[in-house]
């Protein structure tokens, strides 16, 4: 399929658009669109939150009648289902758009394929896959919700050029400055939970809220505690969702953990911890599309161990600490290097004077 050069500046521009969803859509897909009539845009809009109107709606209504004839370039394949909201295929066709090009297809199982259907059977031209890896990795966590319900994780890790997160008496302010810490609360913002375990709540009693100006929305908190350590007066437990999972629900301690505000859910695996590729589902079944971890070695280490790590987000300050601090990962020790863990670096850069490197697994 070809497109113009044209059509492929709408579609960055129906991209662009999505982005302004990215910390409020949530549990919905981030979506962008923008209509074009000889030449000129005509109306566009995006999708802010779940239950308000999708982005072709506020597209079309910005159109008005000169919808009619025009072309609509989307972000994600319009939805085909009544949701909350009526279905945009069916809007775009009422509205007499002639042609629709959509970056990718949805896939929401409800929709896959069932929008374009409708668009062609209605006699509107419709294409699929301009700038398709953009709009994919926009929504990487819906898709993997959609796909493989579950949330995709993306690990966080703060560590010395030596790989050590923290001392050995466990103290570990701080060791990066001031704008890699302000850069972790936009990663943790578009995230739809974070997730921590009960040795970081007792270590270092964090908030695991986002504190940037203007903020609107508080990610789930979530806390891997399999015997239910966490504090009452945690200060996790304050000002928001708190979801505490466990593997041995001791009554008396649920009860106060739930007095305190937090739901709790029972999850056991063998040895005594949680399950936590079910509890990956679990999130998924809630509607978690981006999970943001940041944790301490030994989780960090059961999740990676579990292959349930899809990106890790790595901060490293120009320090070291030595070799009696601590590492990054509780990891099995290996025979061999068929082993190791690889990692693909889709990304590098300085974040003030610490270096952010974003990674994703690979087979080696």
């Amino acid at each position: 399929m070809s497109f113009s050069a044209a059509d492929h500046g709408y579609m960055a521009r129906a991209i662009r658009l999505a982005e302004q969803g990215l910390t409020t859509a949530t549990p919905n897909p981030r979506v962008g669109c923008v209509l074009v009539r000889a030449g000129e845009v005509v109306g566009e809009g995006w999708h802010e939150r779940a239950g308000e109107p999708h982005a072709e709606v506020h597209a079309l209504r910005a159109a008005g009648e000169r919808a009619r004839g025009a072309t609509a370039y989307v972000s994600l394949e319009p939805c085909s289902h009544h949701g909350r909201t009526p279905p945009c295929a069916n809007s775009l066709i009422d509205a007499g758009v002639a042609r629709v090009v959509a970056a990718m297809t949805d896939p929401n199982p409800q929709v896959a394929g069932r929008g374009i259907q409708l668009l062609t059977l209605a006699g509107v031209r419709a294409e699929v896959g301009l700038l398709e890896a953009e709009a994919r990795e926009l929504n990487v966590g819906f898709v993997s919700r959609m796909t493989r319900g579950r949330p995709w994780l993306r690990l966080k890790t703060a560590a010395t050029l030596d790989g050590k997160t923290a001392l050995e008496n466990g103290e570990s302010k701080w060791l990066t400055g001031p704008a890699a810490r302000q850069d972790v609360q936009r990663w943790r913002a578009r995230a739809c939970a974070v997730l921590t375990g009960s040795g970081t709540v007792l270590a270092d009693d964090p908030q695991m809220n986002v504190r940037l100006p203007g903020a609107s929305r508080q990610p789930l908190r979530v806390i891997v505690d399999s015997r239910l350590a966490t504090p009452p007066d945690a200060r996790i437990l304050a000002g928001g969702r708190v979801l505490v999972a466990c593997a041995a629900a001791e009554p008396d301690r649920r009860a106060v953990l739930e007095a305190a505000g937090a739901e709790v859910v029972c999850l056991p695996a063998a040895g005594g911890r949680v399950d936590l590729a079910a509890l990956m589902a679990e999130l998924g079944r809630r509607g978690v599309n981006e999970l943001h971890g940041e944790a301490g070695a030994t989780l960090n280490g059961a999740l990676l161990e579990a292959g349930l790590v899809d990106e890790w987000l790595a901060y490293f300050a120009p320090l070291v600490l030595g070799h009696h601090a601590r590492g990054l990962f509780d990891l099995p020790a290996l025979t061999d290097m068929a082993g190791r863990r690889g990692f693909a670096l889709r990304d590098a850069g300085l974040v003030g004077g610490d270096l952010r490197l974003v990674l994703r697994p690979t087979s080696t």
